[in-house]
């Protein structure tokens, strides 16, 4: 079968490892079920896993992605929750939780395979684009604002860096749960986009807010690690699920976090009933994910470079 996988490590050129190519088709296992894969979107992850995180050369090749939507063995549409081993479901019960493509193939190809347990129906009222966003990037996403930002209809929130997956599926998911929604991008383009998907205003980073949040989503990482903490409100939330411009800012705020009795929150991923949930909010409210580009599979090339040089808005998705 075709796919996209990763043949080389390589720290400093990631995409010099990425080839494209036929690979084995999945073989069987009890209590797993094999999906024909018809849209798979990228993440961050399938570019850090090109860089070695997370993935051994022993491990290679491997085929990338870890969202889908496609059509199970008995003809239903399904979308994938990556996380395998969280629940002991198709592996063994001390494999710890990992995201598919750090042990298991991904969905970067016409077939993948997941336990059974890992699969949910998708609802007819989105398309296999618009599902094989949510697994990764919007599940985060929902995750960070309604379990661990502790935030309610009517609270503000200021979303760092507004074009990559997650900002973007949080300005779209909090605006339409009844949030107050601000965001930055260094790009106008990106700010007046953040504004036409339902934030208040957008802003430059850095630049002073109109009023202190209740909740920072933060992506970014070291570049804005000292705005968001100073945005908050005392007492406010700042939920960090990735650090894209590095993991350590030249001020920790400390001062700041222990005086105005700020919480610090790390959030990953989410769990199969989070994602169940996004995916009724989705079809019962017409929240759609923000798709920046849409490619075959035999492009996916083209999508890890859009990616990698952060000129988007939205997801790439791959097509089957």
């Amino acid at each position: 079968m075709f796919a996209a996988y990763a043949a080389r490590i390589d720290r400093d050129q990631p995409l010099s490892g990425l080839e494209l190519g036929e690979r084995p088709e999945p073989e069987a296992r009890p209590g797993w079920t094999t999906v024909s894969v018809k849209a798979a979107s990228l993440n961050h992850h399938d570019l850090w896993s090109l860089r070695g995180v997370g993935l051994g050369e022993e491990s290679l090749p491997m085929i990338l992605g870890c969202d889908a939507a496609g059509i199970d063995e008995d003809g239903n549409e399904v979308v994938l929750h990556s996380v395998i081993g969280q629940s002991g479901h198709g592996v063994g019960p001390r494999e710890p939780r990992t995201i598919l493509t750090e042990r298991y193939q991904g969905t970067f190809a016409e077939k993948v395979t997941v336990p059974t347990w890992n699969l949910l129906p998708k609802p007819k009222e989105l398309s296999f684009e618009e599902a094989a966003c949510l697994p990764t990037a919007w599940l985060t996403a929902y995750r960070m604002l309604f379990t661990n930002a502790g935030v309610r209809p009517g609270d503000s929130v200021l979303v760092q860096g507004a074009g990559g997956g997650v900002a973007t599926a949080a300005i779209v998911l909090g605006a339409a749960a009844g949030l107050r929604m601000l965001a930055t991008s260094r790009d106008e383009a990106k700010r007046k986009r953040a504004v036409e998907l339902g934030a208040e205003g957008a802003y430059e980073p850095g630049e002073r807010l109109p009023r202190r949040v209740d909740a920072v989503i933060e992506t970014v990482g070291a570049a804005t690690w000292s705005h968001s903490v100073k945005s908050l409100k005392p007492g406010g939330t700042l939920v960090i699920s990735g650090a894209t411009s590095g993991p350590n800012p030249q001020a920790t705020e400390l001062n700041r976090i222990f005086f105005l009795e700020l919480k610090v929150v790390g959030s990953t991923m989410g769990g199969k009933d989070e994602l169940e949930d996004l995916l009724s909010f989705c079809a019962a409210r017409g929240v759609r994910p923000v798709i920046d580009s849409t490619l075959p599979l035999d492009r996916a090339r083209e999508g890890f470079e859009k990616m990698a040089g952060g000129d988007l808005f939205g997801k790439v998705v791959l097509t089957v």
